[in-house]
């Protein structure tokens, strides 16, 4: 069935297969050597077609289990609540709307003159504004960029850097827009554990010798489990990544302005490739999709490359609304008690479930609660959702290891709730 005497030959070919549907997802094709000596051709040339097929995203590489056809990935789970339920929802990830601010009073303050194409893809304000705030986090001073989002910046960095098929270690568990994000760009996931100080080193050593080609790691308010990195694993992580410094990193600090953990550097000064991305989903509202760029000066023009073939920025009413909530010092000040009000319902609901006698769980730091189980978290998850609770399982969180446990939004839970839902949490744990 599959014809061709050239690498493009053959490639083309079993392209029109795949299109056609006379070869289906998971199907093998014939062994290297096996398919050149039908078609009388060099088997090198063979290799050839087949590691296009597998960098463009059509076909996947087993090893010695052969070379298959792959399918169109399958929806996953995404972020968000269910506004048709009828149980208290804790599961969309999403922040206090009370805590957010009122972007409406700052609209005055807003530049309102035209911004055409030509102009600066980044204001002037809230580059200077963002260069300030980043200048601690990063190995080197960096360039700034804005892009729609957190999402929306991995995206791009992955894309500019590398092929489809090239590795990336990702966090196990992983945030559920990441999974979705690497499965559809067509790249590999490299999942390293990760426990309650964070990414393990001994994972990271290993995916890196395997050949992976960037790292995505969060060191605040890790999503699902709430963990941070410690100054140890940090500094662990940070002597790993130099031993590789063509490895791009990526620092995805979403919770940079809510959290209440300490920063620890894990860019290397070796590293030649790197960027620090800070969204503005939690503190501002997931709406506004906004994203803080800091990266190095090849990255960050490898970034707008990515930026100019499509949106080529984002709109500079959404960057100026973001700069006059910042710089405005009263916001500053709410921002202090709302970095207070999350940790506190992380140590609120913790004790809470101490005192029902549960003590697999410590506080985190983020919008949610990881309660952790020894099975899969369905039954806990049904007896909940009976009491009036509907929370996020965690197996759609993993990408490797299985997630067993559930995660619990707690941004909008009053005390009495969170007593109730410790009680419940305590019910439903009973065999």
């Amino acid at each position: 069935m599959i014809d061709g005497k050239t690498a493009n030959e053959i490639f083309d070919n079993i392209r029109q297969h795949v299109a056609s549907g006379k070869l289906t997802p998971g199907e093998t094709l014939p062994p290297v050597r096996e398919l050149a000596t039908a078609l009388e051709i060099n088997r090198n040339t063979v290799a050839a077609a087949y590691k296009r097929l597998v960098t463009s995203g059509l076909a996947v590489s087993l090893g010695r289990n052969g070379t298959v056809i792959k399918g169109t990935p399958s929806p996953v789970a995404l972020e968000g609540c269910n506004p048709g339920t009828p149980l208290t929802d804790l599961s969309g990830g999403n922040p206090d709307p009370q805590r957010l601010p009122d972007l409406s009073r700052y609209f005055t303050a807003i530049n309102r003159s035209p911004r055409l194409y030509g102009d600066a893809a980044v204001s002037p304000e809230l580059k200077k504004w963002a260069a300030h705030w980043m200048q601690n986090a990063t190995p080197h001073a960096g360039e700034i960029d804005i892009t729609s989002g957190a999402i929306d910046a991995i995206e791009r960095l992955l894309c500019a850097h590398l092929l489809p098929g090239d590795s990336v270690v990702v966090e196990d568990p992983c945030f559920l827009s990441s999974i979705s994000m690497l499965r559809y760009a067509g790249f590999s996931a490299a999942p390293v554990h990760v426990d309650s100080e964070g990414m393990q080193p001994e994972g990271l050593e290993q995916a890196l010798q395997k050949g992976a080609r960037a790292v995505i790691l969060t060191p605040r308010a890790h999503n699902p489990t709430g963990c941070s990195l410690s100054a140890s694993r940090a500094s662990a992580l940070h002597a790993i990544l130099a031993r590789y410094p063509q490895v791009l990193v990526i620092v995805d600090d979403h919770f940079a302005l809510l959290s209440s953990s300490p920063w620890y550097p894990v860019i290397a000064r070796e590293t030649q490739h790197w960027a620090v991305v800070r969204s503005m989903s939690k503190t501002l509202g997931p709406d506004l999709r906004l994203a803080i760029v800091c990266s190095d000066a090849a990255t960050s023009a490898k970034l707008r490359l990515r930026l100019n073939s499509g949106s080529q920025w984002v709109s500079h009413l959404l960057q100026d609304l973001v700069c006059a909530c910042l710089t405005d010092e009263d916001y500053q000040q709410s921002l202090r008690h709302t970095r207070q009000f999350y940790a506190s319902q992380q140590q609120k609901m913790a004790a809470a479930l101490r005192h029902q006698g549960i003590d697999s769980v410590s506080p985190g730091d983020g919008l949610n609660l990881w309660l952790p189980l020894h099975d899969a978290s369905q039954t806990v998850a049904f007896k909940l959702a009976k009491s009036g609770w509907l929370v996020r399982e965690g197996e759609v969180f993993a990408v490797n290891t299985p997630a067993h446990g559930l995660r619990i939004t707690l941004s909008t839970l009053s005390d009495s709730d969170i007593n109730t839902l410790a009680a419940d949490i305590h019910q439903a744990l009973k065999r």
